[in-house]
């Protein structure tokens, strides 16, 4: 046997020099088989540093604060350890008296003492301080006061003690290593209830006790472990989503601290790019709420694709939603019951096919209601050729959703993680969740409501001749096979454990139907964008990286209106290693862009981004589009207003009416435009225009405020103020809720007539000083001859005045002139400072105070 050790010894010895020690980095180590990842316990981000380190899995990992290295037991060879450097490799030593196999628990007290748990009450301890003489030889067996079905401890450097989480029970345990005393600290309450495995727990310098769980990657906090004696106060709380995790276990230096974030004052303490209540740390601390009150967005809502196709056929979706006022109504929605039929083959009901509702989890989640929600209408508009989607609901709330969808070319084209980002969503972390065995990619999402949502998405394919299912999953959609079919899951919930549960039963009722044989997963990317918004031709993007990669290629396809076909456009984008980036790309005027960040090895991030759209109505039965054009703006908007991007033009015939509509963003959601008081824009074409603000809080049609302008061979400019917007009662608009414009032309006479629009430089804007039509009524009217002029003009005033105060307005609002005129008894002569031609309004007020308006026309 003593040759044996030898030999362990010595095969390893060309690598002694070459070892490097940790000495007490800040990163926390997840060692799974054989593989290596770094995780920082502030974010949850992690990365593969090493694979293939060993010839055997390592288990029981720990930091040794003797040496600086990090220990490990290994399953190949049998009853050995293994010394592990920064730069990975390793030194194994043989211990004959330790137990063949299942030695998962494993820390090293500072003294370096490395004391090992198989399952039961009895562990053994090892001298791994290079200073001892009987260093790497084995020291004794202990046993606990009782056993304990623990899956990791750890020692925390504040008071000596090691300290473990109990499966099932979540009760916290402190042991005494050398007597094997067990004291019971009391249930975790924020993990009250929870069933997990804890295969990876670390401490920090102040005493606060790091919790993995295996199967979401979830990290809870305990704070100050070492004043707990069993009956206080025990302070616990959700502190990051880490990596989801099997055959597992964590090391880190236990007197490195981890960054904290100080809820409160709106900085962000820790590093991570969140701030304040952003954080998951912060979850019920100070004002934050628990993360996992909010009501998520339903799967009616859901489902938008992230290809070219939303230019047209989404956005007609939308529109037609809005203009019938369609709202998906809980109250009447149906309810679903769990039948006796539930989880079992369609084969064995007697149906030869397969229903989307057989995949459809119920009770699973001790739901109040499962209401049918399925958005039927992106039928015939996107790749889907059936769904099916379910809204979960408790207290009255949306608490997960299923939205699943049948493919039969390919899988769906749209996942909430790719597109929401770029539509005010965030994405809050990425990394894993295991189920069934398997490592599935799950995202923290904060939506464009300012919920919290995990989401996981999924596909199973028929395979074998039709009788098994094979799954798939990724983050980007080409590593999915093509030209097959596929049954599409997107499911998403305000609870990281209820998205593990739904993910469960979801596999379960796919196996009953047809066994599952294959699973096919990607990785999560380790570079993302979390965030981003397209402004005036600048897209702003916020990227997490968590690799530390030098820099990323950004590759992308680019329309710069919706009639426009792709140009391809690629660059680099320097990281420098930053674990954030805040970057700003010159994207130029564009409709839509659909990019891929990614350094070439580890999975890309993919985005697709969409302005809101423009369309054309054309449902009434007499109306004939001959043409439609959107071009890009050929003039710049000032800085203070909202740009409404992109010109268009429309012919049409038409007996009845033809619409134009612009969405403000791409699934209409509302804007608030109060902070401005003006409606611009520029256009000629046939006859009147009928201009409508859409808001979402007004589901009838004919309650939409409207204004009305004639238009003319001629390019006009147009400034409306929104005290000019009027619903049928005559009142005034409120736009704290606007979702688009709605550009109307009617048949006038009744009988078939061509109508023309072209319309540019749509833009709202606060003009303080613009009168307003109304205005305009109420003050008195003043003449200006000649009108048009060239040079100048006469204004002719109802009374003497020594001197007049004139300010000059053009269509869209915009103070073009002010000035003293001193006035020659009534009359007042404006000589033009250089006008463009157009025409023009005025405010005039005399020496008396007295207020009046014209309009006069620059040649």
């Amino acid at each position: 046997m003593k040759k044996l050790l030898l030999f362990f010894i010595l095969i390893s010895e060309s690598l002694f020099s070459q070892e490097q020690p940790f000495n007490c980095d800040y990163n926390a180590y997840l060692f799974q088989y054989n593989d290596v990842y770094a995780i920082d316990l502030a974010s949850g981000n992690s990365y593969t540093v090493a694979t293939d380190v060993t010839s055997g899995n390592i288990n029981a990992a720990a930091y040794n604060p003797a040496d600086g290295f990090i220990w490990g037991s290994l399953s190949t060879p049998a009853k050995s350890i293994v010394r592990i450097g920064k730069d990975f490799k390793t030194t194994t030593f043989y211990i004959d008296e330790l137990p063949t196999n299942n030695r998962y628990v494993g820390d090293v007290s500072a003294s370096g003492v490395y004391y090992l748990k198989p399952g039961g009450k009895t562990y053994y301890s090892v001298d791994v301080n290079p200073e001892s003489d009987n260093y790497g030889k084995y020291i004794a067996s202990h046993n606990l006061d009782f056993s304990i079905n623990v899956h990791d401890w750890a020692f925390n450097a504040v008071d000596g003690y090691l300290y473990t989480v109990e499966k099932s029970s979540n009760k916290l345990y402190r042991i005494n290593a050398e007597t094997g005393l067990v004291k019971n600290l009391g249930v975790v309450p924020v993990l009250s209830g929870l069933n997990y495995t804890y295969g990876a727990v670390y401490f920090d310098v102040s005493g606060r006790f790091y919790v993995s769980a295996n199967q979401t990657g979830t990290i809870y906090v305990i704070q100050s472990v070492q004043d707990l004696d069993g009956t206080n106060n025990m302070e616990s709380n959700l502190f990051a989503f880490g990596p989801s995790s099997a055959s597992n276990d964590g090391a880190r230096c236990p007197t490195a601290p981890v960054p904290q974030e100080d809820c409160t004052n709106g900085i962000d303490d820790d590093g991570d790019g969140l701030v304040d209540c952003e954080d998951p740390s912060c979850s019920g601390y100070a004002a934050c709420p628990v993360i996992d009150i909010n009501s998520t967005s339903g799967s009616n809502e859901g489902g938008l694709e992230s290809n070219n196709r939303l230019a047209m056929q989404i956005s007609k979706r939308n529109f037609n939603r809005t203009k019938t006022g369609y709202k998906f109504n809980k109250l009447t929605a149906k309810k679903l019951v769990k039948t006796s039929k539930y989880g079992k083959s369609s084969t064995a009901k007697g149906n030869s096919t397969l229903s989307l509702s057989d995949f459809i989890p119920l009770g699973v989640l001790s739901e109040d209601d499962a209401l049918e929600a399925s958005p039927t209408d992106l039928i015939g508009i996107t790749n889907a050729v059936d769904i099916y989607s379910v809204d979960y609901q408790k207290n009255n709330q949306t608490v997960a959703s299923i939205l699943l969808l049948e493919t039969e070319d390919g899988v769906y084209e749209h996942t909430k993680y790719i597109c929401d980002r770029l539509l005010g969503a965030e994405i809050i972390s990425v990394s894993t969740i295991e189920i069934k065995e398997q490592s599935f990619i799950k995202t923290l999402i904060r939506n464009t409501e300012g919920a919290l949502e995990f989401v996981l998405s999924l596909s199973a394919k028929s395979v074998n001749g039709d009788a098994n299912f094979e799954v798939e999953s990724h983050w980007t959609l080409d590593k999915y096979e093509n030209n097959v079919g596929f049954y599409n899951f997107q499911i998403w919930s305000n609870s990281l454990d209820d998205l593990l549960v739904l993910g469960e039963e979801v596999l379960n009722l796919l196996d009953a139907q047809k066994p599952i044989v294959a699973y096919n997963n990607s990785t999560p990317p380790t570079v993302f964008i979390r965030k981003g918004k397209y402004r005036n031709g600048k897209l702003d993007l916020q990227i997490v990286n968590t690799n530390q990669t030098e820099a990323v290629n950004f590759d992308g396809g680019v329309r710069t209106t919706e009639t426009k076909s792709v140009e391809n456009v690629s660059s680099s984008i320097d990281l420098n290693g930053n674990y954030i980036t805040s970057i700003e790309v010159d994207a130029g005027n564009l409709f839509d862009i659909g990019f891929r960040i990614g350094d070439g090895i580890a999975t890309p991030d993919d985005l697709f981004l969409s302005d809101g759209p423009w369309g054309y109505d054309d449902a009434a039965t007499g109306t004939e589009v001959l043409s439609y054009n959107v071009q890009e703006n050929d003039e710049a908007f000032s800085d203070n207003t909202y740009a409404v991007e992109r010109n268009i033009s429309i012919e049409a015939e038409i007996d009845d009416y033809v619409a134009v509509y612009r969405a403000l963003t791409p699934k209409f959601n509302p804007i608030d435009l109060m902070e401005y008081n003006t409606f611009n824009f520029t256009a000629k074409g046939t006859g009147s225009l009928i201009i409508r603000l859409v808001k979402e809080s007004i589901t009838s049609w004919g309650q939409q405020y409207k204004a009305t302008v004639d238009l003319s061979d001629d390019f006009q400019n147009f400034s409306i103020s929104f005290e000019d917007f009027k619903n049928l009662n005559g009142d005034s608009i409120d736009t704290s809720d606007v979702t688009s414009v709605v550009f109307t032309m009617l048949a006038e006479n009744g009988v078939v007539e061509t109508k023309s629009l072209n319309l540019k430089q749509v833009s709202f804007s606060n003009e303080e000083q613009l009168l307003s039509v109304k205005d305009l009524n109420r003050q008195n009217e003043l003449t200006a001859y000649p009108n048009p002029f060239k040079n100048s003009t006469v204004i002719k005033l109802e009374s003497a005045s020594t001197n007049v105060n004139i300010q000059v307005y053009d269509m869209l609002g915009r103070t073009v002139d002010t000035r003293v005129i001193t006035t020659n008894g009534n009359e007042a002569v404006y000589q033009s400072p250089n006008l463009s031609r157009g025409i023009y309004k005025f405010k005039l007020i005399d020496s008396n105070k007295k207020v009046y308006s014209g309009t006069f026309m620059k040649e």
